[in-house]
């Protein structure tokens, strides 16, 4: 089964002002939960922290692997976007 590229828009208040030990803590939290699902099923690109939210790009078989990472590490998916294609300034040619 191929993953699929989603992003997770996570409304998380106050994110952007957490310190380098409070992400490496969120971080590993996050690891747990991906250990439990395992790596067929959903793997972590990288996050983007944004004041009161995350957008983090995963890798994932579908939504529901999404939704059960949310539910073990208690992080929200707020809203949860599939990546169709990726664009850059180099796609103008």
């Amino acid at each position: 089964m191929s993953l699929k590229k989603f992003v997770i828009e996570r409304d998380i208040p106050k994110v952007g002002t957490l310190n380098a030990e409070e992400l490496a803590g969120a971080a590993a939290k996050s690891n747990a939960a991906l250990c439990q699902i395992g790596a067929k099923d959903i793997q972590w690109v990288q996050s983007y922290v944004a004041g009161d939210k995350t957008f983090c790009i995963y890798l994932a078989s579908d939504e529901g692997a999404i939704k059960k990472h949310a539910e073990l590490s208690g992080f929200p998916a707020t809203k949860i976007t599939e990546i169709v294609e990726v664009i850059d300034p180099a796609t103008a040619g």
